[in-house]
């Protein structure tokens, strides 16, 4: 993955899934992102030879126009802001009641649509991973097609398909080229999927296995296992408490017959957002969201999962036979659109989001050599999201870590970040911010997240003001006012020890991390 693929998925944790975009966004939290996840999505079709070409030239071109915003020096940018692109976002709604965002993009002959449905696993009901399996069966079959003949389908018309399941959502996307015919004919395939799967039952019991056989694998992941723990101390009963892949003893039991009575009630017009950009006029993509919307069973949205209960402070260790410890922290934060998230986002990118050259990072790593990275972050959702910090480090150098860890937010919570810190951290922010906009998939993950959360429109231009007009006291009055250094969640996972004391800071540490850290 290119370094700018890197940066553009750390920026301002928006996208789908990909989470905003949620997105995108990786949805799952437990990876304490330096930013918020953005589900992404799992590609199911690619292109065939009879559309890979002017699919992959278009592709390529699309990589190109993202690059050519880019300066090739630091030296040449000065005081110039980076370029980037004008969004002139549409919005309406559908009949049957899907939100629909637009933006017209005719730089490439291609567009991507993405739904985003209400439907993740906070709408489990009591039966962890239903959510899940109902949108991985979705291009499993349809009247007519096995899932050998949809991927065909898709691959013959150079489109493809994606699809994906998180805490708060479900999404399924296309990318098509926009010539009338391989459009009308990728956008039928789609509707058929997306609206009215079969849920064929050997394939449930395919993917039913190999959820099973992940579950097996998992338990060799301590940072995992970690995970899985934290979510359940951090909500108790709340629906984000369980993972969104399910359990062991969850999966076995879903039938073919609850998978439909989930999307009847999941993958309803009103319970989607639809988001559009590419090569459309604006009459074409109300006629695409038309379509679309009329294919989805017809209902009302779902609501969304009730406030979580502030979680008990404490400490969980899980024995595992490892020579690294994970060490993961959680507090409550905020659920998306808080009027607080700029603030708490540039505080964070100073604390601990934004990778070499935070204070985390400062001081785990570079003056101690601790760990191989440090990451903390803010994950908003429907509901309160979590504030998580994530690190593995030797058995031997837990304990103290841990301890360093909570003193330095501790401090940063009591003084706050300096006026320097606060000024880099705003010009980073703000030299980021056009790869949010670097392409068409960037696009139609931020418009997808803005509907599905109910942003306003000009979400993006609001966001930059705010960051930029923020000041010290600003930052620390938001952090306090969400985060305490004696309220954390925390889980551990490794093995128990002698513990040893930390090195003293210095700018060569004697001992340097490991170059690849142990999952």
């Amino acid at each position: 993955m290119s370094d700018r693929h890197l940066l553009r998925r750390g920026l301002l944790g928006l996208a789908l899934a990909s989470c905003l975009g949620l997105a995108a966004c990786t949805e799952e939290a437990s990876h304490a992102a330096a930013s918020i996840p953005v589900p992404t999505e799992e590609t199911v079709a690619t292109p065939s030879e009879s559309g890979q070409a002017i699919a992959k030239e278009a592709e390529e071109a699309e990589e190109a126009e993202a690059a050519s915003t880019q300066l090739e020096s630091l030296a040449e940018l000065g005081d110039k802001p980076l370029a980037r692109r004008e969004l002139d976002i549409q919005s309406w709604q559908t009949d049957g009641g899907a939100k629909v965002l637009f933006v017209e993009a005719h730089q490439l002959p291609m567009f991507d649509l993405r739904l985003t449905f209400a439907a993740g696993s906070s709408h489990d009901d009591g039966v962890p991973g239903l959510a899940m399996l109902t949108n991985a069966m979705l291009n499993e079959g349809v009247e007519g097609k096995d899932v050998s003949a949809i991927a065909e389908g898709f691959e013959g018309l150079g489109a493809n398909f994606g699809n994906g399941s998180y805490r708060d959502m479900a999404v399924a996307s296309l990318r098509s080229l926009s010539e009338p015919a391989k459009r009308e004919q990728a956008l039928r395939l789609f509707s058929q999927v997306v609206g009215k799967p079969t849920f064929p039952e050997d394939s449930l019991q395919r993917i039913k296995n190999q959820v099973l056989a992940g579950f097996e694998f998992q338990k060799q992941n301590p940072g995992k296992l970690a995970s899985i723990e934290l979510f359940e101390q951090l909500y108790g009963d709340h629906p984000y408490a369980h993972s969104s892949e399910g359990t062991p003893e969850s999966i076995p039991g879903i039938s073919v017959a609850e998978l439909r009575a989930f999307h009847q009630q999941g993958y309803t017009a009103g319970n989607a957002i639809i988001a559009l950009v590419g090569d459309l006029s604006r009459e074409e993509a109300e006629a695409i969201a038309a379509q679309v919307s009329a294919a989805l069973p017809q209902g009302p949205a779902l609501p969304p999962p009730p406030s979580p209960s502030e979680p008990t402070a404490g400490t969980q260790h899980i024995e595992f036979p490892s020579n690294q410890t994970h060490l993961m922290l959680a507090q409550l934060g905020i659920p998306r659109g808080h009027p607080d998230y700029a603030a708490l986002y540039l505080g964070n990118q100073i604390l601990g989001g934004g990778g070499f050259g935070t204070r985390l990072m400062e001081e785990i790593r570079e003056k101690r050599g601790l760990t191989y990275g440090i990451y903390s972050g803010f994950s908003p959702m429907q509901v309160a999201g979590p504030f998580m910090i994530n690190l593995q480090t030797r058995a031997e150098l837990a304990e103290g870590t841990l301890e360093l860890v909570q003193r330095l937010v501790a401090d940063f919570l009591q003084n706050g970040p300096t006026s320097a810190e606060l000024e880099r951290s705003k010009r980073e922010v703000a030299g980021s911010f056009p790869l949010s906009t670097a392409s068409n998939s960037d696009i139609v993950g931020q418009l997808g997240s803005i509907g599905f959360y109910g942003l306003p429109l000009t979400y993006l231009e609001d966001f930059m003001q705010q960051v930029q007009a923020l000041s010290v006291e600003d930052v620390k009055a938001a952090m306090n006012k969400h985060l305490s250094p004696n309220d954390f969640v925390i889980v551990t996972a490794g093995p128990q020890v002698e513990q040893k004391p930390l090195p003293p800071p210095s700018t060569k540490p004697l001992e340097q991390p490991s170059s690849v850290p142990e999952h």
